[in-house]
C-alpha cells in the first residue's frame, strides 16, 4: 500500500496552521452572504424623519457622520470606552458606537446639533460656556448630551450605583453627578468645571419645580 501524500502528514505545523495543508485553497475560499448587506432604515433625527440606506455593519455614530453629516457627535475611543459618541434614542443615552444603526430603525435619535446651536444655547450648553466647562472641546458634545439625560435620570428617579435610600427623592448631589458622568472621559482634565455645570442647572430646574 502506498504511502499518504506529503499533503495529508500530520505534522506540527499542519496542526496548529487549522489544518490549512489538508486541503489546498481552503483559505481562499469565501462563504457567500447569507442576506443582504444593506438595509434601508427610517430614523428621526432631531425631529426630522431621515430614509437611510447603511452596511449592515455601519454603527449609528458612522450613519450620523459619515450619512447624515452630523460631526458634533465625535468619534473617540470607538470601543464604548470614552462617551465622546453619546447621544440619546428614545430619550436614554448610549454609547452610539457600540449601537448598529439598522437596529434604531422607527428610532427616535437627538445629537448634540438637536440640543441646541450657538445662535439658540440650550441652558446646559450655556452653563459648559460660563464654566468653561471644556478646554479642547472634543469631548463636550458627548458630556453634555451624558449632562442632560443624568438630570433626566434623577428627575426619573432612576438610581445609581452611589444612590442610598430608595424611597426618598434622588438628589442631584455632587457624588450622584460624578457617579453617573463616570462613562465620559476628558482627557483635558475638566471635570470640575463640568460637574460645576450641571450642578447650576440642576439647581435652576429645582428652583423652576419649586416655582
Amino acid at each position: 500500500m502506498s504511502s499518504p501524500s506529503k499533503a495529508f502528514e500530520p505534522r506540527r505545523r499542519t496542526l496548529l496552521a487549522g489544518n490549512t495543508d489538508l486541503e489546498p485553497g481552503a483559505a481562499q475560499r469565501t462563504a457567500a452572504p447569507v442576506g443582504p448587506e444593506t438595509t434601508t432604515i427610517t430614523v428621526t433625527v432631531n425631529g426630522t424623519e431621515q430614509e437611510l440606506t447603511v452596511d449592515n455593519r455601519t454603527t449609528l455614530l458612522d450613519a450620523l457622520r459619515e450619512h447624515l453629516q452630523l460631526t458634533g457627535t465625535k468619534k473617540g475611543c470607538d470601543h464604548g470606552q470614552c462617551g465622546a459618541c453619546t447621544c440619546t434614542v428614545n430619550g436614554a443615552r448610549i454609547n452610539s458606537c457600540l449601537s448598529l444603526a439598522v437596529m434604531h430603525d422607527g428610532d427616535a435619535v437627538q445629537t448634540i446639533e438637536g440640543i441646541g446651536m450657538p445662535e439658540a444655547l440650550d441652558p446646559m450648553q450655556a452653563a459648559f460656556v460660563e464654566h468653561d466647562g471644556f478646554q479642547c472641546g472634543y469631548c463636550t458634545p458627548g458630556q453634555i448630551c451624558s449632562a442632560k439625560a443624568v438630570l433626566e435620570e434623577i428627575a426619573a428617579g432612576v438610581p445609581s450605583h452611589v444612590t442610598g435610600d430608595l424611597t426618598t427623592r434622588i438628589e442631584a448631589t455632587e457624588a450622584e453627578i460624578r457617579e453617573r458622568m463616570s462613562g465620559n472621559i476628558c482627557r483635558c482634565g475638566a471635570y470640575s468645571n463640568i460637574l460645576a455645570a450641571i450642578t447650576e442647572v440642576a439647581e435652576q430646574q429645582a428652583q423652576g419645580d419649586r416655582a
